[in-house]
């Protein structure tokens, strides 16, 4: 953005500003997703359903960028791509509020998923851009926050209209629609004023995607990056699976699970300023943090007592905060920029394939029992302890 001496808008407060698009979008999907899981089992789905269903949303927001990811390159469209992933969400979620059958509701989660996949990665590869001389774990960080804060503000105006209209959806998501106005708003005014973002990465600003889609120009340490991320991820529900389990169980009132969706999300948000520090300072070994934080939330958030199952959902709200943005930068700092948009396609296949994979596992394990849904993810976790050692420990003797 420039200022008003013409000046171009200081990489800082450019990520504070898509950090803002980002917390008003965030009000939109995260104030629907924290009652999707209700939604659907008040719709008359089952456990595994909508363990499938949110699984699949989540791999198609991360599997979508497959091709979105290239495209992006190739076209260096990075503006033109965000506006219409977030306009398909601020439209897909307010009709949310008029569907009556799993089916229609089903259409229209995966519709708003499908809208980040759309968006993301151009905006990821922005985002890069302005990081570069920061530090991409601060920049990333400070992003992700401000985009946690819309994560925390959305459910709680959902948990209050839904106690206001007695369990209302059609309410609840319709006025979901007024944030998703402003993001689109402050976007098309963010793209206007910097209409280029590469000016902010030297490096960036002097390459073109020549190489784009060609993954033979990877490196091993980004596959290796993936696997671990592959694994753990496997391990990791739903808040889907997470507030059927609340709803069945009957652990807490409808109306509050949006708040502790809110809780879960200030916690992700604060998770992601910590990462982001911690991993400037000591760079992917502080990713450990990810499968020993999944373990605990398989042994707390499934719990009958709703203590301990909000303290899971807290642990799940922190791993989310690393996902959303250490993981993110350590691509960024794999990937040369000519190809990052194709690595961010590829990286959201496997992360959404492991979620798909584990969205479905553990709705099925739910079914079956807590106890072997527990030794599931504990399985699962420990695989990905090992791998991540073993990929440290032979980064350490190349070095």
């Amino acid at each position: 953005m420039q200022e008003a001496n013409g000046k171009l808008l200081s990489a800082w407060r450019f990520i504070v500003w898509f950090g803002m698009v980002s917390l008003f979008a965030d009000f939109v999907y995260e104030g629907a997703r924290a009652v999707t899981g209700p939604f659907l089992a008040h719709l008359g789905a089952s456990a595994v359903l909508v363990g499938v269903i949110t699984g699949f949303g989540e791999a198609l927001a991360l599997a979508g960028r497959l091709i979105t990811g290239p495209l992006v390159d190739k076209t260096q469209a990075y503006w033109p791509l965000a506006i219409l992933g977030y306009l398909l969400t601020i439209i897909s979620v307010p009709l949310l509020g008029v569907a009556t059958t799993v089916l229609a509701a089903s259409i229209l989660v995966i519709a708003e998923r499908a809208g980040k996949a759309i968006r993301s990665p151009g905006k990821d590869v922005m985002l890069s851009h302005a990081t570069a001389s920061m530090g991409r774990g601060k920049g990333f960080a400070v992003h992700e926050a401000l985009d946690q804060i819309g994560a925390v503000v959305g459910p709680l105006v959902v948990a209050l209209v839904l106690a206001l209209t007695h369990n209302d959806y059609h309410w609840a998501f319709g006025v979901l629609v007024f944030p998703g106005i402003i993001a689109l708003l402050v976007l098309v005014k963010l793209r206007a004023q910097v209409p280029n973002p590469s000016v902010y990465d030297k490096k960036a600003s002097k390459t073109f995607a020549l190489h784009s889609g060609n993954i033979r120009s990877f490196p091993k340490e980004f596959w290796t990056y993936l696997g671990f991320t592959f694994i753990a991820t496997a391990g990791f529900a739903t808040f889907g699976v997470l507030s059927y389990h609340l709803v069945k169980q009957r652990v807490v009132a409808t109306p509050l699970i949006p708040v502790i969706y809110a809780v879960s999300m200030g916690a992700a948000a604060l998770m992601s300023l910590a990462s982001g520090v911690l991993y400037d300072r000591v760079g992917r070994r502080s990713l450990v943090l990810v499968p020993l934080l999944t373990a605990g939330v398989a042994l707390l958030a499934f719990r009958a007592a709703p203590t301990l199952a909000i303290v899971g959902i807290i642990l799940w709200g922190f791993v989310m905060g690393i996902q959303e943005s250490t993981m993110r930068a350590g691509v960024a700092d794999i990937i040369p920029s000519e190809i990052r948009g194709t690595a961010y396609g590829i990286f959201a296949l496997g992360f959404g394939t492991a979620s798909l994979i584990g969205g479905a596992i553990i709705g099925y394990m739910y079914d079956m029992s807590v106890h072997r849904l527990i030794v599931t993810v504990l399985l699962i976790e420990a695989l990905a302890l090992i791998f991540f050692t073993a990929t440290q420990l032979r980064s350490a003797e190349r070095n």
